[in-house]
C-alpha cells in the first residue's frame, strides 16, 4: 500500500469502508482498468475497520431471504456481461440450473453473503482490513486520509475519497448497549454469549422486517422461551413491494428525485416509506400470526405481540433485565423479567463531520450532495469527497440500499475519471 505522504505518490481513489458499496466501486475500477491503457487506469486503495470482509453476519438468520432481486447485484445493472454478476457466481459454484429450478428472484441472505465474499476475493482489490480512518485533511494540492492500522498510524495521499461508512446502530435514547441489551445487528453474537437457561424470556423492540425476523428466529430456536414484541403500531404494516411502488428504486428515479424540489422529495419519501421502513413481508406477518393464533388455541402462550405499546422503563441487573411495558391505549403497565432485550430500532447514517471536520456542517450526514454523489464542502478543497450513503434526502430511498450499487459505483467512477481528465488539460 502506498502509505506515503510525499506529493509524488497520490492515489486516484481512497475508499473508506469496504462493504458492498465500495466493493461495487472496486469492481467498476477493475473493469475500467481492463478497458483502457496504462496511462488512463485508475489507482484505488481501500481501508476497512473490520478485520475481514463481512456483510451483517449477526443477522444471517437461517431461511431469511433477500428483499431485492438477484439482478440488483454488484454489477448487472451497469454491465450485463460482467464476470462479477450473481449469475457468474452461480455458474462458478455449479448451481445455475438448481437456482433456475428454484424459481425465485430472491436468494437467501446466506447465499447472497457468499456471493459478496466471492466477488471480494475475485476482484482482489487493495483493501487494508483492521484499518480505521480517523480524518481527512488537505495539503500540496491533494487530500490526505489519516488512519490507524494494525501497525499504528498511517496516511495516504489521494485525489478523491469515497466514503462508504455504512449505517450505525440506533438505540433508543437512554439505552446503553450491554450483553443483555443490544441491537439486532449482532444478534447471533450476543445470543451465543448469553448464559443458557431452560426457560428464556426475550423482549424485542421494533415493528420492521428485522424485528419480525428476530421474533421468528427466537421462537424457532428457543422452544421453551417467551418472546414479547413491543411496538407503537397496532400491528405490523405489510411491505409494499408492488411493481409501481418499486419504481422508486429504479436508477432513473434518482435523476427525477434529485431534480425535484425539497417539498416534493419529502412527500415522495413519506409516501413510499412502506417500501423500506417499519414494514414486514406479508408472508412473515401471516406466519407469525398463525403461530400466535395456534398458541391461543392450544392454551400455551409463548409469543406475545404487544402492539400500541412502548418500553417505559428498563433496569438491568447482573443476571436479568426488568422491563416495564406501557400500553399506550389505556396506560396499563406490565412488568416482566427477561434474559435480554433486542432493539430492532434501525440505523442512522455515518456522520461525515467526524471525518471531514469543518469541511461539512457539524452533525450532518451528507449535507448538500451533487448528482454524482460528490459532497459539497463548506469551502473549496484540493480534491473531491464522494459519499455512498446518507443521501436519501437528495437521491432518494436507494441511498443506503443494495438496489442501486452497480449504477452508483459507475457514476462515481465516471466523475473521478472526468475530473482526472479535466485536471490534465487544465
Amino acid at each position: 500500500m502506498l502509505m506515503r505522504t510525499d506529493s509524488t505518490s497520490v492515489m486516484d481513489i481512497v475508499g473508506i469502508g469496504f462493504g458492498p458499496s465500495n466493493l461495487g466501486l472496486a469492481i467498476a475500477v477493475d473493469e475500467h482498468n481492463r478497458s483502457v491503457g496504462p496511462a488512463e487506469q485508475i489507482s484505488a486503495v481501500f481501508v476497512e475497520a473490520k478485520p475481514e470482509f463481512a456483510w451483517h453476519p449477526g443477522m444471517l438468520l437461517p431461511g431469511t431471504t433477500m428483499q431485492i432481486s438477484f439482478l440488483k447485484d454488484l454489477v448487472t445493472q451497469r454491465n450485463t456481461t460482467s464476470e462479477y454478476s450473481f449469475l457468474s457466481y452461480l455458474a462458478e459454484r455449479g448451481r445455475m440450473a438448481h437456482f433456475i429450478n428454484h424459481q425465485t428472484f430472491f436468494p437467501t441472505r446466506h447465499e447472497f453473503h457468499d456471493y459478496l465474499a466471492w466477488a471480494e476475493r475475485k476482484v482482489g482489490a487493495d483493501v487494508h482490513y483492521g484499518t480505521r480512518a480517523s480524518s481527512i485533511t488537505e495539503a500540496d494540492g491533494h487530500l490526505i486520509v489519516h488512519a490507524t492500522g494494525p501497525a499504528g498510524p498511517v496516511t495516504v495521499n489521494t485525489r478523491n475519497v469515497v466514503v462508504a461508512g455504512g449505517l450505525r446502530e440506533s438505540l433508543p435514547t437512554g439505552v446503553t448497549a450491554s450483553p443483555r441489551q443490544f441491537h439486532n445487528h449482532r444478534l447471533l453474537d450476543h445470543l451465543a454469549a448469553l448464559p443458557a437457561t431452560d426457560n428464556n424470556r426475550f423482549v424485542v423492540v421494533g415493528a420492521g422486517q428485522s424485528a419480525a425476523e428476530v421474533v421468528e428466529y427466537l421462537h424457532d430456536n428457543y422452544p421453551s422461551a417467551q418472546i414479547h414484541n413491543v411496538f407503537a403500531k397496532y400491528g405490523y404494516v405489510p411491505a409494499d413491494d408492488s411493481p409501481y411502488a418499486n419504481r422508486i428504486f429504479d436508477a432513473t428515479a434518482v435523476d427525477e428525485f434529485y431534480e425535484a424540489d425539497r417539498t416534493q422529495r419529502d412527500s415522495l419519501l413519506q409516501y413510499h416509506r412502506s417500501t423500506n421502513y417499519s414494514c414486514v413481508d406479508l408472508d412473515l406477518i401471516r406466519e407469525l400470526y398463525r403461530r400466535e393464533y395456534a398458541e391461543h388455541v392450544a392454551g400455551d402462550r409463548r409469543l406475545f405481540m404487544r402492539g400500541a405499546s412502548r418500553v417505559a422503563d428498563v433496569v438491568e441487573t447482573d443476571d436479568a433485565v426488568r422491563v416495564r411495558v406501557e400500553n399506550l391505549l389505556n396506560g396499563e403497565i406490565d412488568s416482566m423479567t427477561v434474559d435480554a432485550v433486542v432493539y430492532a430500532t434501525g440505523f442512522v447514517p455515518t456522520d461525515l463531520s467526524e471525518l471531514l471536520g469543518d469541511l461539512v456542517e457539524p452533525g450532518v450526514t451528507a449535507g448538500d450532495v451533487d448528482r454524482d454523489y460528490r459532497v459539497v464542502t463548506t469551502r473549496p478543497v484540493a480534491g473531491a469527497v464522494y459519499t455512498q450513503g446518507g443521501t436519501e434526502h437528495t437521491h432518494g430511498l436507494t441511498s443506503s440500499l443494495l438496489s442501486n450499487i452497480a449504477i452508483r459505483s459507475g457514476e462515481i467512477l465516471e466523475s473521478v475519471v472526468a475530473g482526472r481528465s479535466l485536471s490534465r488539460t487544465a
